[in-house]
């Protein structure tokens, strides 16, 4: 999908603040609010914007303790990986899942509230699911960068 200069604009704006009207929007793209509106309508209805969502302050809900967890499976089997996809769904802790390439299948970000909370994680859910063969965990020192804008 081809998007022009003011769609761009229009998203990172979005991506910067969503709860804007679109008064404020037309202001700041020098458009008339229909017209901003109608933008929005039309990139919500290609896909380009899924969803809208409320960011929350890790520390604040007290689920700061951050984990990356690779998960190697026992075989690449299709049924291992599709069932393995299937149980991570269902694990409110883990907030971000990627099958990737190298050493380990998967990596997890998991946010928990401590190290107790993550070893009760680990061993009553985590080490729990069918096909997984090894695990290994790194702990989060410092955010140093978390943006959930995408550059277009």
């Amino acid at each position: 999908m081809e998007l022009d200069s003011i769609d761009k604009k229009l998203l990172y704006f979005l991506q910067e603040d969503s709860k804007q009207t679109t008064k404020e929007l037309s202001h700041k793209l020098d458009l008339s609010v229909t017209a901003v509106y109608e933008r929005i309508k039309k990139l919500e209805k290609q896909g380009v914007i899924s969803k809208y969502v409320a960011l929350i302050d890790k520390h604040k809900v007290e689920k700061n303790f951050i984990v990356l967890c690779h998960v190697k499976l026992t075989q690449h089997k299709k049924e291992y990986v599709l069932q393995f996809e299937k149980e991570i769904m269902t694990l409110p802790e883990v907030t971000e899942c990627f099958h990737v390439s190298g050493d380990y299948d998967y990596i997890l970000k998991i946010c928990v509230k401590n190290m107790e909370e993550y070893r009760n994680f680990m061993v009553t859910k985590l080490t729990t699911l069918q096909h997984i063969g090894s695990t290994h965990s790194s702990f989060m020192i410092a955010e140093v960068k978390n943006t959930t804008t995408i550059e277009v």
